[in-house]
């Protein structure tokens, strides 16, 4: 009626990962550390700029100033943080009901051979 060698001899079988399964895992689980290594540094400095241009809406009088000291004082606490993504081109001064400062980039990263990732970024401000 009951079958016992069936049970036994399935019962005698381990279950888990083979060393192939493993290897491929741990070889998926590097590239994402290392697409990781490569993308995160770039959100950094973004989020320095971000730190940037919020404390440049703290400071009293920035608004009245010209374009070119409001800039310099992005470049200055940018200067902190190392980030030097940005130029001249990147950064827009424009008046009108305020100052309204834009920020727009790229950055292009390398991630092998002629594979790279494109991260665009573009962040505005108004200045009272």
């Amino acid at each position: 009626m009951y079958d016992s060698s069936a049970l036994k001899s399935r019962h005698g079988k381990q279950g888990g990962m083979t060393l192939i399964g493993f290897i491929l895992m741990l070889a998926a689980l590097v590239f994402v550390a290392y697409l990781a290594m490569k993308i995160v540094p770039i959100y950094i400095n973004y989020y320095s700029v971000v730190r940037a241009m919020d404390g440049m809406k703290e400071t009293p009088g920035l608004s009245t100033q010209s374009p070119m000291r409001i800039r310099d004082a992005l470049y200055d606490r940018l200067y902190v943080s190392y980030m030097d993504d940005l130029t001249d081109k990147n950064v827009k001064i424009t008046r009108s009901n305020g100052v309204n400062v834009r920020v727009v980039y790229a950055v292009r990263e390398n991630i092998m051979g002629n594979l790279d990732i494109i991260v665009a970024f573009d962040r505005s401000i108004k200045l009272n």
